[in-house]
């Protein structure tokens, strides 16, 4: 009787493990940033950098590395407010709405690449003349081109 009894047991930890790793596995994930290689999925829009996006109480971050893994810079957005975050080789370059870059960039070397964009969210990388690369962080535009121009400044 015992014998059932703890195989039952075996066999429920089991499945509710098996359960919870499939309810995981559809979340986003929520460590790893400021890693080289998280593990998490690139979902970057261009085939020149990684994007990876962590997800935690309700606030998304946005990393964006380079092709060889190098943390470039990341962000923390909800409700359409942006935060740059303390991580990455250029983190001092990154903008947002509400954020200036913490230091002058030099003159951009080539026009900004969409690095990741989701319904609410855009990021951009701007290569620069002194070999340094500017992040943009910005509310996705789902109105009038004219009106998003305007807002949203590439």
């Amino acid at each position: 009787m015992l014998k059932a009894l703890s195989s039952r047991a075996c066999l429920f930890g089991v499945l509710a493990l098996a359960v919870s790793g499939a309810v995981f596995a559809q979340q986003s994930p929520t460590s790893g940033l400021g890693q080289a290689w998280p593990n998490a999925a690139d979902v970057s829009s261009s085939p020149n950098y990684h994007a990876y996006v962590f997800t935690l109480g309700g606030i998304q971050f946005v990393q964006v590395n380079d092709l060889n893994g190098n943390v470039l810079g990341a962000v923390g957005t909800a409700n359409g407010q942006f935060i740059t975050l303390p991580v990455g080789r250029f983190s001092q370059l990154v903008s947002t709405p509400q954020q200036a870059p913490l230091v002058a960039p030099a003159a951009a070397a080539a026009t900004p690449t969409t690095v990741y964009q989701d319904s609410a969210t855009t990021v951009t990388a701007t290569p620069l003349s002194d070999g340094t690369m500017q992040l943009k962080a910005a509310a996705a535009c789902s109105g009038d081109p004219a009106q998003c121009s305007s807002h949203n400044p590439q």
